[in-house]
């Protein structure tokens, strides 16, 4: 009898606590006690068997499954083509970068004085090696035709530089520009296959004059007096060749501009020499002409 009324109170207790969370206080709550509990075991629902993808058919794949598939894999391959190709050229022109380092070393005795020729020996055997590299990087294009634009970012600032030292020490034999046909012709380059950019060329020419102010500065200072005129003679036809030409490349366009500055520097040397009455008189070339 205790135990009866015991067990009919814990009964309404959990029936009003239930009831009092109920959103629906109409409806009767359903109050299993623990023994009875084992009985409603939960079963597996028929909304989780369908989350986990039992007993529904698979779809048979899409007809651009297999496009989508084979395009991608083709793309893969192309891929991975272009990035050991990218890595054959950049290792070569890894070796160019090198020795255009080597040759603006030994260049740079130009500036302290040293006899010419004997530099410009030791340089040009540098040229050889240039000719070699250019021909290993020729042959790498010839294996992937029309992708030499593709890839010409890879080389075109070693270019731009080997241009200027070919210009450098071109002018330093002549006292003459080197011309384009020049250029590829000692770099072993053939136009119709793998030529020498233009871009390249004339930025390989903006550079070279950027040499020609220091050079001017060190060979007055040694004595030569006459060499202000000559650079001042040379910068001044090439500044005005380069007028005539519509730059639209804003990095070409940039080095240009500062052709100028190195035009005004020679210039003001040139001055200051001939003020201190140490250039020679051109009068005496100009009346020769003449005659």
């Amino acid at each position: 009898m205790i135990k009866s009324v015991f067990r009919s109170a814990i009964c309404n207790t959990l029936s009003f606590s239930l009831r009092s969370l109920n959103p629906n206080p109409h409806s009767r709550p359903l109050i299993l006690l623990p023994r009875y509990a084992a009985c409603f075991a939960a079963k597996p629902s028929s909304i989780s068997s369908m989350a986990s993808g039992e007993g529904v058919p698979h779809a048979p794949p899409s007809p651009t499954v297999h496009t989508l598939e084979k395009q991608f894999e083709d793309f893969r391959h192309q891929l991975d083509d272009s990035g050991s190709l990218r890595e054959r050229i950049r290792s070569v022109a890894s070796e160019i970068e090198s020795v255009t380092r080597l040759m603006q070393s030994s260049l740079l005795l130009i500036h302290q004085s040293r006899p010419i020729p004997e530099i410009l020996e030791k340089v040009k055997g540098q040229i050889v090696v240039l000719k070699e590299l250019y021909s290993k990087l020729a042959e790498i294009i010839h294996e992937f035709p029309g992708q030499y634009y593709r890839f010409h970012g890879d080389w075109r600032s070693e270019t731009q530089t080997v241009v200027s030292l070919l210009a450098f020490i071109h002018w330093l034999e002549t006292e003459s520009l080197l011309l384009h046909s020049d250029a590829e012709e000692k770099l072993g380059l053939n136009p119709s296959e793998f030529g020498l950019d233009i871009e390249e060329y004339l930025i390989g020419i903006c550079f070279m004059s950027n040499d020609l102010p220091r050079y001017v500065v060190n060979q007055v200072t040694a004595g030569d007096y006459d060499c202000p005129r000559k650079v001042m003679k040379f910068l001044t036809d090439l500044h005005a060749a380069f007028r005539m030409l519509n730059l639209r490349n804003d990095f070409l366009r940039k080095k240009f501009d500062g052709m100028k500055y190195d035009l005004r520097k020679v210039e003001e040397v040139y001055y200051d020499v001939k003020i201190r009455g140490l250039a020679k008189n051109e009068n005496t070339h100009v009346e020769g002409d003449e005659q």
